[in-house]
């Protein structure tokens, strides 16, 4: 009992666990409504602030939060209802400003990105007092559901909110464009928390797909078809600000007549620039071939501006080819899909180089295909009505949009792929060739014909060395003289200088001048002769010092007599003297080293 109590039972702990699991779910669902009030909270400040500047405000701040919740499904492609018309007939607004929708999903990317690190989807811990709690992991799937609910909590009630506004919201088009934007936002937040896993796909798809889908050619396609879809939005946004430049009168015009207070022209300021990724989807639209509707009766293509077109006042849409055929002019857009395409093969091509011809053109068809749908999505998300009757129509048509870019990019890609990938080839094939011609690049003959190659080139830079795969010569050879300048060399007019050994060691003959008389090291004439005319300065001889007598100490008084100056002490035996190491006797100075031998090797 003692023990019992006083140390208590020790419990499992699963349940524990268990029972804290629900706190960090409720902190994913609070991240999630947090990230959808932060985009509704930015929308409402601009709109008040809007309002407060207003010198006739039609309502009170009630309706100004009102028309802000309506804008922040609108962000999200939900289509708004204007009951206030002349005609009395409800008008829908259905364009969905591009700009603004990057809030929402950046909101939401950001949050499931962050409750995936702190709740454990990449293999880490939910959040706790100290920053993370012990033990608690949260899959990937709990997470994007969670912080799916906090949003979509969000969103439902700011649904209910605006109906009662002036601009309510469509409740079947925010049904689902709402979640939509959500659950794509949260995968791509959860995918870049998990390290952005390429070759991972869920159990339940079938093996062989995702054996298909693990293969490099359809990265590289994604990769080529989306640089392709950028250059294509790129070009349509030169040729706007292009318009925008040659029809500024009239652009300026539109801008001042909408309204004449300065809280107004920002307003609409505002809204232009949220409309302005719009505008360049229409004008790779433009380029593309098919062209973008304005309203139910107009079409505006490269080979002309044909029907009525119901444009209302706005500065955008000033920047609208003229009425009537197309010119030269027009025709020349046609360029922007051509260099699309090209970029397209070009970022079809792998550099591998065990990669076939049919590889290649494979990818860049795959490349053209997934440019055609991303330009199909965009045309989508960029068009839709502005009213009714006339106005119901507004923008490109997505199929016809991606039907063309898919067979621009598709049609110029694979050639351009296939001639790319033949240039980059072609370089690796002549390499195989000569080092086939050559043989093999490591044996010793290649070897010894770079070197004489790379000597030949340096010229007296480099010695003439023996190979080391030359035989050795054979005993009483003379080691073969190196060569000297010549008479035409330099203009000495000297003779070749002789060489040869000195103890073992080859002597290189110096190409200078005499030795001057004084100072010289004795005996250099001998070993240096037939000099030239340029001088040699004396290498300063250091004197022998003489070595002091050292008298051994020994047990006994008497004393041994000091060796002689020169002479080898005891235990130590001489090495040589100078005429034994080859030297010449001219040569003086020299000290001879002596080495102590012990006296059992000496015995």
């Amino acid at each position: 009992m003692t023990q019992v109590t006083e140390r208590g039972t020790s419990l499992p702990t699963a349940p524990r666990a268990g029972g804290r699991r629900p706190s960090a779910a409720a902190a994913c669902v609070l991240g999630g409504a947090v990230a959808a009030g932060l985009g509704l909270g930015c929308v409402a400040v601009l709109v008040i602030v809007l309002w407060i500047s207003s010198p006739y405000p039609d309502s009170g701040p009630g309706g100004a939060l009102h028309v802000a919740a309506g804008l922040w499904l609108l962000a999200h492609g939900t289509e708004l209802i204007r009951y206030d018309t002349l005609s009395g007939v409800p008008a829908p607004v259905g364009i969905t400003p591009l700009l603004l929708l990057g809030l929402p999903i950046l909101l939401m990317r950001r949050a499931a990105r962050l409750a995936t690190d702190d709740g454990g989807g990449a293999g880490g811990a939910a959040p706790g007092p100290g920053g993370r709690s012990g033990g608690e992991v949260l899959s990937a799937g709990t997470v994007f559901a969670a912080v799916l609910c906090g949003y979509l909590a969000v969103g439902a009630g700011a649904t209910v909110y605006a109906a009662r506004g002036p601009v309510p919201a469509d409740p079947l088009s925010a049904a689902w464009h709402v979640p939509l934007v959500a659950v794509v936002s949260a995968a791509a937040g959860v995918w870049a928390a998990r390290g952005r896993p390429g070759a991972h796909w869920p159990s339940w798809v079938p093996r062989g797909v995702r054996r298909a889908l693990a293969r490099p050619r359809y990265a590289l396609a994604l990769r080529a078809g989306s640089a392709g879809a950028l250059v294509l939005v790129g070009g349509g946004a030169l040729l706007l600000a292009a318009s925008l430049v040659w029809h500024g009168g009239e652009a300026q015009a539109s801008f001042l007549s909408l309204t004449g207070v300065w809280s107004g022209r920002f307003a609409v300021l505002l809204v232009a620039l949220a409309l302005v990724p719009n505008a360049a989807v229409w004008g790779a639209a433009y380029a593309l071939g098919p062209g973008f509707a304005v309203g139910t009766g107009a079409t505006a293509t490269p080979l002309g501006f044909a029907g009525s077109p119901a444009m209302p006042g706005f500065p955008l849409l000033a920047a609208l080819p003229a009425e009537g055929s197309g010119s030269p002019l027009t025709w020349a857009v046609g360029g922007v899909p051509l260099v699309a395409g090209l970029v397209v093969g070009w970022f079809a091509v792998r550099r591998a180089r065990e990669v076939s011809y049919a590889e290649t053109a494979l990818t860049a068809a795959l490349g053209g295909l997934v440019c055609g749908l991303l330009l199909g999505a965009l045309a989508a998300l960029a068009g839709g009505p502005l009213g009714s009757r006339e106005l119901a129509d507004f923008g490109p048509v997505w199929w016809a949009t991606g039907a063309a870019a898919a067979g621009w990019s598709v049609g110029l890609a694979v050639p351009v792929a296939l001639v790319v990938h033949g240039w980059r080839e072609r370089p690796v094939r002549g390499t195989r060739a000569a080092r086939k011609d050559a043989g093999n690049w490591h044996d010793s003959g290649v070897r010894e014909l770079r070197w004489a190659t790379l000597r030949k080139a340096a010229g007296t830079l480099v010695p003439d060395f023996p190979s080391p795969w030359a035989p050795p010569p054979g005993p009483g050879a003379s080691p073969k003289p190196l060569p000297g300048p010549g008479p035409g060399q330099g203009g000495r007019g000297a003779a070749p200088l002789p060489g040869g050994t000195l103890a073992g060691v080859r002597v290189v003959p110096l190409r200078g001048g005499p030795l001057p008389s004084s100072g010289a090291v004795p005996g250099a004439a001998d070993l240096l002769p037939g000099a030239g005319t340029r001088p040699v300065v004396p290498l300063p001889v250091t004197p022998v010092t003489p070595v002091t007598p050292v008298t051994p100490v020994t047990g006994g008084s008497a004393q041994a007599p000091a060796p002689a100056p020169g002479a080898a002490l005891p235990g130590e035996e001489d090495t040589g003297s100078l005429g034994a190491a080859g030297l010449s006797p001219g040569v003086v100075g020299a000290r001879v080293m002596t080495r102590r031998v012990p006296p059992e090797a000496a015995e």
